[in-house]
């Protein structure tokens, strides 16, 4: 099972884990990589499908002592979650569909591959103006004042 944190504004992966069931420190694990990378200093939205490992007393405390705000898909509408919808699509025809791993270890090999070296730092994003996230995040932090 793979769980990502996705900066809206970017569309980079910034948070992610991967794990043999879908437990609730699947999502807590891609959670707390995100606040390690960003450290934000101001109330940050976190939104989520209607996983149960995100509705878990453990999560929204979690959430609550870390200032972000919960943010949840309505039931059955995939359109909520379109941005985490996108990256699974693209993941899944761009790199795994149709691979067989040996091993638990090379599956995240690869996935770490395609998230940290193609999609956040390769991957043209039209949303984006063809850039990739994290070119995106460089050219946009110089042009602020």
């Amino acid at each position: 099972y793979l769980a990502v944190v996705i900066d809206l504004y970017s569309r980079a992966v910034i948070g992610w884990s991967m794990k043999s069931s879908l437990a609730r420190e699947l999502a807590m694990d891609a959670l707390l990589m995100a606040i390690w990378r960003r450290r934000p200093t101001s109330e940050v939205v976190i939104h989520s499908d209607q996983g149960v490992q995100y509705g878990s007393d453990d999560w929204r405390r979690f959430c609550r002592e870390h200032g972000l705000e919960v943010s949840m898909s309505r039931r059955g509408n995939c359109w909520d979650n379109s941005v985490a919808e996108s990256f699974f699509s693209s993941l899944k025809k761009e790199r795994v569909r149709g691979r067989v791993y040996s091993s638990r270890e090379e599956a995240r090999s690869d996935v770490f591959d395609y998230i940290e070296v193609f999609y956040n730092r390769q991957r043209r994003h039209g949303h984006l103006g063809g850039l990739a996230p994290m070119m995106f995040e460089a050219v946009n932090s110089k042009q602020s004042p």
